[in-house]
């Protein structure tokens, strides 16, 4: 196996636990207003945080990809040159 697709498989797990994440503590903060009048900005701040962070992983892996894809073509090129 690729160790670059191991890296991008686990990056998108990750992405995945923390979306999941996120929608169990929205979830919790929306039942515990309801039920108690509370108000959890703190769980809805985290909740965004926990997006902000799945998008920076997203783009990292990204931009992962690309530059591998990039480093490919290259030795390709320079295979063809010599």
């Amino acid at each position: 196996m690729q160790p670059y697709l191991t890296i991008i498989a686990l990056s998108l797990w990750l992405i995945v636990f923390l979306g999941v994440t996120c929608v169990v503590f929205a979830l919790v903060s929306m039942w515990k207003e309801n039920r108690f009048g509370w108000q959890l900005r703190a769980i809805i701040w985290f909740t965004l945080a926990i997006a902000a962070s799945c998008v920076v992983i997203a783009l990292l892996a990204g931009y992962a990809q690309k530059v591998r894809s990039l480093e490919k073509v290259t030795h390709r090129v320079k295979a063809t040159v010599n």
